[in-house]
């Protein structure tokens, strides 16, 4: 053995008999060794394997008495181990796959949208609603005006013909708050003191900004979180009417009795630009993702597709009455309606509407059309519902690749249809409703209750809506 291995004595240790040094190091007898020195040894790889019973096991840590793996054993286990290796990697391969299937739709869904040729088929899979829930707070005796709903449909806000907004948790259907416009209030025209009633409301897709038509010439921002005033837009010369965000921005759109539209930027809380071209007061306004805007200019029976960065506007006439309220159903789609009570589909392109649906909440006694006095739809997708005063709300299709309106149901609701919001993708219609017309008194419904009535619409489950270009 080399000297390397050699350890000398220590000093004063007793002398062993029979030492001898032999010239086979494998049957070398070892000795023992102080304690100091033991953890310092090597250990022989035969001793690591051996317990105190004197039982030997190889180097795989089996024991060798027992009966050895036969050759076939051996190949019958391999096997059943490659199996579940493949096994497990397939499975981790249809994970992937999966994973990459979802994010490829995703992205294909964003792309769609950012174009405007996204397209969900929706209606098909609703089969009826659920009893109403209602929603009344003792701050909003008056009839309700407006309600909209937050981009992550958590909260709901509620405007009346009172001067106090309620904020509402959708999931536990309780107030979370509330604010009294009042304070903030100014009239341009008068000194005279005047009640504030909320016309309109919209929110950003953020939900950083709420805005508010408080009846007067004015805009209010408050923050829909704190529930706090942060600034009033002055510029319009008569009531605001409308009022909408561009989606995904600050970019506030209004539209006045003065025939305007403003754009104001609610980042600098600054206004921007006016847009003219109506002969009337302009009674509704929307817009989507693209810098353009549509309106409604209510006794000058025109709707007029702003397209602001060319500074030019596109006009379509077809209703015989005031037009009251129009809406984007997607980016080349949409929807207009008024006292004449036509519904009318219209594609941006042409300038006659693809479709009408003439008297579409029915007649009144003395045989004039029901007033439509407000619609609502889901974005990129052919659902849509349309209020009265005939006691139902209407729920249509849009079919036939935006040529035609299809009736689905109609719901029950006894009153005025102030307001119409969908919410968590169609699932929930809320419509605020009152006692009153939202713009005046010109008839009354003692019967009907001044509340938000929320109904749960019954879906066919799918796995994915049907999209299409």
């Amino acid at each position: 053995m080399s000297s390397f291995f050699l350890k000398k004595k220590p000093k004063g240790a007793p002398k062993r008999k029979h030492e001898s040094v032999k010239s086979k190091p494998e049957k070398k007898s070892k000795a023992p060794k102080p304690k100091e020195e033991e953890e310092d040894d090597e250990i022989d790889s035969d001793e690591a394997f051996s317990d105190p019973e004197n039982k030997t096991y190889d180097k795989e840590g089996e024991d060798t008495d027992e009966e050895l793996e036969t050759p076939q054993d051996k190949r019958l286990r391999l096997a059943k181990q490659y199996l579940e290796e493949v096994k497990l990697e397939e499975e981790r391969r249809a994970e992937d796959k999966d994973l990459d299937d979802t994010v490829s739709k995703r992205l294909r869904t964003d792309y769609l949208e950012s174009v405007g040729k996204l397209r969900k088929s929706i209606a098909d899979s609703i089969r009826g609603f659920k009893e109403a829930k209602t929603l009344k707070h003792k701050k909003q005796k008056l009839p309700l005006t407006t309600i909209v709903v937050s981009e992550d449909g958590k909260h709901v806000f509620s405007g009346a013909k009172t001067s106090v907004v309620v904020k509402w948790d959708l999931e536990t259907l309780k107030p979370l708050g509330s604010f009294d416009v009042a304070p903030h209030t100014e009239d341009l025209r008068t000194d005279i003191k005047r009640r504030p009633h909320i016309i309109a409301m919209c929110i950003s897709s953020d939900n950083k900004f709420l805005a508010l038509a408080d009846g007067g010439n004015n805009i209010q921002i408050w923050c829909p979180h704190e529930l706090k005033h942060l600034n009033t837009l002055k510029g319009h010369r008569d009531t605001v009417q409308g009022l909408v965000f561009r989606k995904e921005t600050h970019d506030l759109y209004s539209a006045s009795m003065d025939r305007s539209v403003k754009i104001w930027s609610i980042d600098e809380m600054a206004y921007v630009e006016s847009l003219f071209g109506h002969q009337a007061a302009i009674t509704g306004i929307d817009a989507l993702s693209r810098e353009r805007a549509i309106t409604s200019g209510g006794i000058d029976c025109s709707v007029r597709v702003w397209k602001i960065t060319e500074e030019s506007q596109l006009i379509f006439n077809a209703h015989r009455g005031s037009i009251e309220n129009v809406k984007f159903i997607n980016e080349e789609n949409f929807l207009s309606s008024g006292d004449d009570g036509s519904l009318c589909l219209w594609s941006a392109i042409k300038k006659k509407p693809q479709f009408t649906e003439k008297l579409t909440h029915g007649k009144q006694p003395n045989g004039d059309a029901n007033w439509i006095s407000t619609i609502a739809t889901v974005v990129n997708t052919d659902l849509i519902a349309s209020g009265s005063s005939d006691g139902f709300v209407r729920l249509w299709k849009m079919a036939d690749h935006g040529r035609k309106l299809e009736s689905l149901f109609k719901i029950p609701v006894e009153g005025f249809v102030n307001g119409l919001s969908f919410a968590n993708g169609g699932k929930q219609l809320l419509v605020a409703v009152g006692q009153e017309h939202r713009l005046g008194r010109w008839w009354r419904n003692s019967r009907a209750k001044n509340a938000v009535l929320i109904f749960n619409l019954d879906w066919e489950e799918k796995e994915e809506p049907n999209c299409s270009r």
